[in-house]
C-alpha cells in the first residue's frame, strides 16, 4: 500500500476546511501500522481514503497494486471485496442476520461456494462455534466484535483496516480482542492498518504514524520501499 501527498478538504459555511495535508506513507505486505493522534486529527479520514471508501482532494493511493484513486466507485468496490477486511468500533453487524450469516455475507456477495463452511470454521476459530445461530442482540459486546473479526478474516484479505476496534469494550474484553486480532493477523499474514488512541496498542504494531491537524508529525520507523509492498 502506498499513499503520495494525500490531502482532503471539505467546504464549510466558514470556508474550506483542511482535514489532511499532504500525507505520504508506504506499508509493506505483512506489516502492521498504527495511525495515532488526537480526535479530529484526520485518522479515520486517512483510513477511509487508504481503503478506497473515500477519495482525496489531492494525491494518489495504491492498494494491493491497484491505483484506487484512478478508479470509480464500482472498481474500488471490486478491489475491496477481494483484498480488504474491516473491523469497526461499532461492530457493524446486521441485526437481522445471525452470527453465521453475518460472517458469510461478504463471501456470498462474491459468489463463494464455500462461504458457509468458511464462516463456520472461522467462527469456531474465534471461540463462537456454539453461537452461530445467535443474533447480535443476543451477544455481548466482546462476542459481537469476535463475529466482526471472523467476518473480516473469512475472506482471507490482503489488508485489514481496524478503526478503534476496542473503543466500545471494557479494558479486559478489549485486551482479549486485541490478542485475538494480532494472533489472527499473524496466522493469515495480513497487512494491518490500525487507528487507535491507545499507545499500548500502537506499540504492538511494527510502525506508528502520528497525525496532528491532518499533518504527519511523527513516524516511528523510516518509510519502507521494499518490493513486497501492498
Amino acid at each position: 500500500m502506498k499513499a503520495v501527498s494525500v490531502s482532503k478538504r471539505v467546504p464549510t459555511i466558514d470556508g474550506e476546511l483542511s482535514i489532511l495535508d499532504a500525507v505520504s506513507l508506504e506499508i509493506n505486505a505483512g506489516e502492521s501500522l498504527a495511525i495515532v493522534g488526537e480526535s479530529g486529527s484526520g485518522k479515520t479520514t486517512l483510513l477511509g481514503i487508504l481503503a478506497g471508501l473515500d477519495l482525496p482532494s489531492d494525491g494518489r493511493v495504491w492498494l494491493d497494486s491497484h491505483e484506487i484513486t484512478a478508479m470509480d466507485e464500482e472498481q474500488r468496490a471490486r478491489v475491496r471485496s477481494v483484498s480488504v477486511g474491516f473491523v469497526f468500533q461499532s461492530f457493524q453487524l446486521l441485526g437481522s442476520l445471525n452470527a453465521l450469516e453475518n460472517v458469510m455475507l461478504p463471501g456470498e456477495l462474491r459468489g463463494d461456494r464455500s462461504a458457509n463452511a468458511d464462516a463456520a470454521a472461522i467462527l469456531d476459530r474465534v471461540g463462537l462455534g456454539q453461537r452461530t445461530s445467535h443474533y447480535p442482540r443476543q451477544l455481548s459486546g466482546g462476542e459481537q466484535q469476535r463475529v466482526a473479526l471472523a467476518r473480516a478474516f473469512a475472506s482471507k484479505p490482503r489488508v485489514l483496516f481496524a478503526d478503534e476496534p476496542t473503543g466500545n469494550l471494557d479494558t479486559r474484553t478489549g485486551e482479549t480482542i486485541i490478542e485475538l486480532l494480532f494472533e489472527m493477523n499473524r496466522e493469515f499474514d495480513t497487512t494491518l492498518v490500525l487507528v487507535t488512541h491507545d499507545k499500548k496498542l500502537a506499540d504492538r504494531c511494527d510502525r506508528s504514524l502520528e497525525l496532528s491537524a491532518g499533518k504527519t508529525v511523527f513516524q516511528a520507523a523510516a518509510v519502507l520501499n521494499g518490493e513486497n509492498s501492498v
